[in-house]
């Protein structure tokens, strides 16, 4: 192997590749879910909660589009309130009893004709419904994106395992605040205000 011909700065489409572009994005709220809150320490959960009605508030300004799923809603519940309030009106909401959301019925389909390669998930438990969906998105082709701070397990050793997987297994692990100037880009973005006040 020559090693000079090797180029070892990044392209620039090598390097958009590496960040959410909102016209390629879709948000994926997993599980947020009353009784599965009620296993989560009361800081974590609310800093789960926090940072996904970041996302879905900058979903909406951007117009990028949300699903959102529940893990056996009968046994586990609705999903948190202050979710349920931020949600958009007109989003797919999957009732599911696998873990991954990709066997969940339709899912897999509307991820799909979204036309948008780049999913973005919140939610909970991390080395769960996480994890599993993450794997299973990457292996049907999408570039995926898990905002850290917007996810939580139980106990912090399974949350910490899973983001070392998702990891490996090609995962993008960064922060909500991340995925929202990701989105911006640049603070002449006609959405900025707006959004920089969600931070506050």
């Amino acid at each position: 192997m020559n090693l000079s011909s090797i180029d070892s700065t990044p392209s620039e489409a090598k390097c958009a590749a590496l960040l959410c572009e909102a016209a390629k994005s879709q948000l994926v709220v997993i599980d947020i879910q009353a009784k599965l809150g009620a296993t989560i320490p009361v800081k974590v959960l609310n800093r789960v909660i926090d940072n996904t009605v970041l996302l879905l508030e900058a979903a909406k300004t951007l117009g990028i589009p949300v699903l959102a799923s529940e893990q056996y809603p009968k046994g586990l519940g609705p999903l948190e309130p202050r979710i349920i309030e931020h949600l958009p009106s007109d989003v797919q909401r999957f009732e599911k009893t696998s873990f991954s959301c990709v066997q969940a019925n339709g899912f897999l389909d509307a991820v799909t004709n979204a036309a948008r390669p780049q999913v973005v998930l919140a939610g909970m438990e991390a080395h769960v419904c996480i994890l599993q969906t993450a794997v299973d998105l990457s292996a049907e082709g999408f570039d995926v994106f898990v905002a850290e701070d917007a996810l939580c397990s139980r106990k912090l050793e399974n949350y910490q395992n899973a983001l070392s997987r998702m990891q490996q297994s090609g995962v993008a692990v960064l922060s909500a605040e991340s995925v929202v100037f990701e989105w911006l880009r640049d603070a002449r973005h006609q959405h900025f205000k707006a959004i920089a006040k969600l931070l506050r």
